[in-house]
């Protein structure tokens, strides 16, 4: 078991006196088997009212609503949390899921259906021909090892770059660029994942590394896919590796864009700027 501290430091600062609208929080990490929460706080500046629900993946949501008007918003989340996941590569797949390609039972269609569908814009052909410069579908391979494969070959092939802008940039525009953020990453591997038939989703959370010149210093994004008598497995292509004990999720959708750390509105006739803080520090 290894245990790791998170704190995330949300701030807004406004030029103006600002009025604050209802915020919408993800932030405190995700409980199983393999990561559970030992502590969490979440301190707010001005004070909020805090509604807490969970969502239909079982995300944990903060609503914050607030009654005063501010110059800065600060949101701070502290967290410890015990990850158990020490060896990601010790499990078992379902007889009939061991080789590629290979058809989800008919009991789990319906629930997986909205993760095996690339978006309405996604140009499943042209992700396959790039794929297919490393794998030929005539190949014979077994379902783990190509998933690996694609995870290496988004890490060996593309370039990492931090993005501040919001949001996620198309698959397609990614491969044009030859490069992304964690966030377009881990949506390439989805989309390409799901033209192959997979069941996959987005996990938004932090990762942590020794490296200071890494990504200790950010969230971090990667993907899971669905393989039968093994779960929601984690596949990392920013690191090109397998998820295991050193991530940290946070919330995981079917979509990037629907599960942001923080999200709201404010009124007024003032300019704001964001900053985010994150430190992932491993403790004994």
């Amino acid at each position: 078991m290894k245990r790791f501290r998170v704190i995330h430091r949300t701030t807004y600062d406004f030029s103006d006196i600002a009025e604050l609208g209802a915020h919408t929080l993800r932030l405190r990490p995700r409980e199983g088997h393999d990561q559970r929460i030992e502590s969490s706080t979440l301190t707010i500046a001005p004070a909020a009212e805090l509604k807490w629900y969970r969502d239909g993946e079982s995300n944990s949501v903060a609503i914050a609503r607030f009654t005063e008007s501010t110059c800065q918003l600060t949101i701070d989340c502290n967290s410890v949390v015990q990850k158990f996941d020490i060896s990601p590569q010790d499990f078992l797949v379902d007889d009939y899921a061991v080789n590629y390609p290979f058809s989800y039972a008919a009991e789990d269609r319906l629930t997986l259906s909205p993760y095996t569908q690339c978006g309405g814009k996604t140009d499943c052909s042209a992700l396959k021909k790039w794929f297919a410069k490393v794998w030929s579908p005539v190949q014979s391979i077994q379902t783990f090892e190509l998933l690996l494969l694609l995870s290496q070959h988004i890490y060996t092939t593309l370039n990492y770059v931090k993005r501040d802008e919001e949001g996620v940039q198309s698959s397609l525009t990614t491969l044009n660029n030859n490069e992304g953020s964690c966030r377009d990453l881990a949506n390439l591997f989805i989309d390409i994942a799901r033209s192959l038939g997979f069941a996959a989703r987005f996990v938004s959370g932090y990762v942590y590394t020794e490296d200071v010149d890494d990504l200790s210093g950010t969230t971090h994004a990667w993907a899971e896919v669905l393989i039968p008598g093994a779960g929601w497995k984690g596949f990392d292509p920013t690191h090109g590796c397998l998820v295991g004990a050193y991530h940290i999720a946070v919330s995981v959708s079917r979509l990037p864009e629907l599960v942001p750390s923080v999200s709201g509105i404010f009124w007024g006739l003032s300019d704001s700027s964001l900053k985010v803080d994150v430190w992932v520090t491993e403790i004994s």
